[in-house]
């Protein structure tokens, strides 16, 4: 699969999986909304609470993938972005991606400190499409 296509299928998904290590090293993996910002392949911004335990876990250890995917009735399409998690509280990039509505999960608004953004950078990726598997370069 070449960048472009890649790039096109994760901004047509929904929910992204993202991966974290815990305190007994085992991966701990959960459901996120899509990401909030995307630059290329190379970096993706998330919205979390502060007070999540994948928040510490990334403080702890920012070693990180995330995983976009379709199943179809036939087709099967997986993306896997290996990479490092920062946990950013900055106010500058917090407005970067702010949205309107979100208040609804942070109640004190865009300064609210219970709101903070994921960034991934990816170093590596590897995807699985038409019975095929491949790495691919980040740039």
């Amino acid at each position: 699969m070449d960048p472009t296509k890649i790039e096109k299928f994760i901004d047509k998904q929904k929910v992204c999986l993202i991966c974290s290590i815990d305190d007994e090293n085992y991966p701990n993996v959960r459901a996120m909304l899509k990401p909030r910002k995307r630059d290329r392949l190379k970096e993706f911004y998330f919205s979390t609470n502060t007070s999540s335990a994948k928040v510490r876990q990334y403080r702890d250890n920012p070693n990180a993938s995330i995983y976009f995917y379709r199943k179809g009735m036939i087709k099967y399409v997986g993306i896997m972005l290996k990479g490092k998690m920062e946990v950013l509280t900055d106010q500058a990039t917090k407005n970067m991606i702010w949205r309107t509505g979100d208040t609804i999960y942070y109640k004190k608004g865009v300064t609210d400190p219970d709101y903070c953004v994921l960034k991934f950078t990816a170093v590596s990726g590897r995807y699985y499409a038409d019975l095929k598997t491949g790495d691919f370069e980040v740039g």
